[in-house]
């Protein structure tokens, strides 16, 4: 936003990133984003308005290359490409480790919060005293692939045959678009009526 902004000669307070998230009209994320000439009146006021129309937004209070989220996913391609590459996996089983694990506890809570679960009773604080030296050590093992023209023909080998045995693309886009919307009504759902633990309704 900063080199953005250096163009605008009138007014570089009113430049403002909002960047949204693929698929955008079912994806509810707006990353708000100033430059260093940004007033925090404008970054409130992008934010007021993505609000009102029913959209989530984060602040970044430091601009990155490539924001927060395209980071997070970028973090995961990298190791999601190496185990493919060093044949760790198939490029099958990997997307049904994701999709089947952890990428069900991540459509309904982010990686904090779910680790103050992890911790029990203790919540974070114990999940740091439990988890932080295997989570470190895997942390020294995590790859970093180089996605040459074989490796990239050595995954599309792999994925070409389920995909066309599978679905053709529109027919993939609408399961993951119907899939999507369950998931967002199940979360509006949650927000307005929290839930009762477990416990709590069978001692009631």
């Amino acid at each position: 936003m900063s080199e953005i902004q250096s163009g605008a000669a009138s007014h570089p307070e009113r430049c403002v990133i909002a960047h949204p998230f693929n698929p955008p009209h079912l994806i509810p994320l707006v990353e708000i984003v100033g430059g260093a000439k940004t007033s925090e009146a404008t970054i409130r006021s992008a934010a007021e308005f993505y609000t009102s129309i029913g959209q989530r937004t984060v602040r970044l209070n430091k601009e990155m290359p490539g924001h927060v989220a395209n980071r997070l996913q970028a973090a995961l391609a990298r190791e999601v490409y190496y185990l493919v590459s060093e044949g760790v996996v198939s490029a099958a089983d990997i997307d049904t480790a994701l999709c089947w694990g952890p990428g069900l506890r991540w459509g309904v809570m982010g990686n904090m919060m779910l680790n103050h679960l992890g911790g029990g009773p203790g919540g974070i604080e114990h999940f740091f005293q439990q988890f932080t030296g295997p989570m470190t050590a895997w942390w020294k093992t995590l790859g970093s692939p180089v996605l040459t023209p074989e490796a990239q023909k050595k995954t599309h080998r792999q994925r070409s045959c389920r995909w066309s045995a599978r679905a053709r693309l529109l027919e993939l886009e609408a399961q993951r678009d119907e899939v999507l919307l369950g998931l967002l009504e199940l979360r509006t759902k949650a927000e307005k009526t929290p839930a009762t633990p477990k416990a709590a309704a069978r001692a009631g």
